[in-house]
């Protein structure tokens, strides 16, 4: 049953893994057993993190990606293939987040964060998916926020990751019986991340109070979920949208 959960022999694509959640997915995939390709916009951090999946002892690739341009997309894809050999697995993981209230925000700041967080998960996914074989796995990233509010203004963050849910549902749909490619969500609570170490120490305590375990989640709990949808364990799911929260949507 564990080898349900190994990701040997797989080659695994992961997004915005320049810091935070995205280095733990890269990372967790390769002690996982996976060969990584590595994407985001700051070359020098993703150098960092490619150094860190290498210690692991598997393959990494690093391809400076801004995934609001589908051919960035493409080209982080084909040289997966061509350097590691196949995209079995995409961590559709590259976001951004902001705080603006709905009177103030602009035009431009709000399809910034459409842009990044929709369109470049739409776009990844079709770059990953003409190219994987059946068996193959998209997990996109999420955010509980696309089902609740947390007492910030982040009506294009929320919209955005709302969006992200009925994208994986149609996805899964167009794709599990046809091509055989699997597509769930992962929709992360409140985890430590480049956005969170802004919020004040108040508002942190304030949120959670909604929490019913008490305390934030660690990283290696969101990568655990994502090693689960992305192989084997999960072969039987499909369209799915799983919240790793500490149960804030049962409150």
């Amino acid at each position: 049953m564990l080898d349900r959960f190994s990701l040997q022999g797989k080659v695994a694509v992961v997004t915005g893994a320049s810091s935070g959640l995205g280095v733990a997915f890269a990372r967790g995939l390769a002690e996982a057993g996976a060969d990584v390709a590595i994407g985001a916009r700051r070359a020098d951090k993703l150098e960092e993190t490619r150094r860190l999946v290498e210690e692991t002892g598997r393959r990494c690739v690093a391809v400076p990606t801004d995934v609001t341009s589908p051919d960035d997309c493409t080209a982080l894809v084909e040289t997966a293939l061509r350097e590691l050999g196949s995209v079995d697995v995409l961590i559709n993981n590259a976001g951004v987040g902001t705080a603006v209230p709905a009177l103030r925000e602009t035009p431009e700041e709000f399809r910034a964060v459409v842009d990044i967080n929709l369109h470049g998960t739409y776009w990844m996914a079709q770059a990953c998916a003409r190219v994987m074989k059946p068996g193959s796995s998209i997990v996109n990233i999420g955010s509980i926020l696309g089902e609740t509010t947390a007492g910030l203004p982040q009506a294009a963050y929320s919209a955005s990751k709302a969006a992200i849910i009925g994208l994986t549902r149609d996805l899964a749909q167009q794709w599990t019986g046809r091509r055989g490619i699997r597509v769930n969500c992962l929709e992360p609570g409140f985890f430590a991340s480049e956005m969170t170490s802004q919020y004040k120490p108040e508002y942190m305590e304030k949120v959670l109070e909604r929490v019913p375990m008490g305390r934030p989640g660690d990283a290696t709990e969101l990568v655990a979920a994502a090693i689960f949808l992305a192989g084997d364990a999960s072969s039987y799911v499909t369209g799915v949208t799983l919240p790793v929260d500490g149960g804030v949507l049962i409150t």
